[in-house]
């Protein structure tokens, strides 16, 4: 099996389960409870948000935990606008953002909030400019995500930030897909979003930094857990293991992406040498080590993907959290990109397991199954 998904998920570390391990089995207290198993699982809670806001760059009582980039893109985006509609109800968010940006925005819409989509340009960039474009007197919050999880065009946040502080609108930037890739320091916001199992952790547990002196009103309400601003017992383990997978990420992360680029690029090499009509979709100058984003004329990237799957290769042809349904990547078409180069699109990802024999074996099943769908 080669797995070439890197952007949808990541294997969980053999490291990170072992530190996991004693919360999921001896160390199993609540850490509301007040007794000495409760006080352990607390401590080890506390631990772990110490540790990622030290990552982060942040102070430990502005980080949220929560189920994932999902929860954290809802909780900013309708926490922040129903807590500030008083000051105003319109809000902007990139068109290439994740489903849990674009939907939680399309929810406000029922809600009486007014929302700009912002396209970005053909490289699926979003220019500082463009966003000071579309602020209004009346606008309370910007979405723009630090990279993309399609086609991995990075943003250019820090310009984007000076121009949001500028006019006093909070600014989120979902960061699931550069967590433990690039230093977060080069993406300063109001918010930030991330989830474990981008970096090798766990899935189902994630965070959510808030600048401390912004409002925003919480999702889930009861029992008082993460300060009163997000209900439900906390996963132990998972905050263990996201702290865990975090601090390995970030230590590896100058070898991993040297290592990653050079498989991304021979990949795309062999790619253009050995099969006709490709294109690479976002910038590739601004862009994740791991990410290729590949259009093949005369395909369907979902052939191209079955076809994949049945040698034993997973790929993706976008997001998984919105696959299942056969239409047009909604980024492609966002960057001004053709309906029919949008369905041919297919995402190859790498990640620190994967090889050059693998990337090599990848390329050469990739060239036969292109020319025999085009034959079909």
């Amino acid at each position: 099996m080669i797995y070439l998904d890197n952007a949808a998920t990541t294997p969980l570390d053999k490291d990170v389960l072992n530190a996991m391990t004693p919360y999921l089995t001896t160390c199993f207290g609540n850490p509301s409870s007040q007794h000495r198993y409760g006080r352990a699982a607390a401590n080890a809670v506390q631990g772990a948000r110490d540790e990622i806001a030290a990552i982060l760059g942040v102070k430990a009582d502005e980080l949220y935990f929560t189920s994932g980039g999902t929860e954290s893109g809802n909780t900013a985006l309708k926490g922040v606008c129903l807590a500030n509609a008083d000051k105003g109800r319109h809000l902007i968010v990139s068109a290439m953002e994740h489903p849990a940006l674009i939907e939680s925005a399309k929810d406000m819409i029922k809600q009486g909030f007014e929302v700009t989509f912002l396209n970005p340009d053909e490289r699926g960039l979003i220019s500082a400019q463009a966003v000071e474009s579309a602020i209004r007197p009346d606008t309370t919050f910007v979405a723009v995500m630090a990279a993309n999880n399609e086609v991995g065009t990075i943003q250019p946040i820090s310009e984007i930030y000076s121009v949001c502080k500028e006019k006093g609108v909070f600014l989120y930037c979902d960061c699931v897909q550069i967590a433990g890739v690039l230093p977060f320091e080069l993406f300063p916001a109001d918010g930030v979003g991330f989830s474990a199992h981008k970096f090798y952790g766990p899935k189902g547990f994630g965070g959510l930094y808030m600048r401390g002196n912004g409002r925003f009103t919480r999702l889930i309400s009861g029992g008082g857990q993460e300060r009163g601003l997000r209900g439900g017992t906390t996963f132990t383990a998972g905050a263990v293991g996201c702290a865990r997978a975090l601090s390995n990420a970030v230590a590896e992360m100058e070898q991993n992406n040297k290592k990653i680029t050079a498989l991304r690029d021979r990949f795309i090499k062999l790619v253009c040498e050995q099969i006709d009509g490709v294109h690479i979709n976002g910038d590739m100058v601004n862009r994740l080590p791991a990410n290729a984003n590949i259009s093949f004329d005369g395909c369907d990237g979902e052939q191209i993907l079955f076809a994949l799957d049945l040698q034993g290769i997973a790929v993706s042809t976008g997001s998984a959290c919105s696959s299942g349904a056969v239409k047009a990547s909604h980024v492609l078409l966002a960057m001004g990109l053709g309906e029919d180069r949008a369905k041919s699109a297919v995402r190859f990802t790498f990640g620190k397991y994967n090889t050059q024999d693998e990337v090599d074996e990848t390329v050469e099943v990739l060239s036969k199954a292109v020319k025999k769908i085009r034959e079909n």
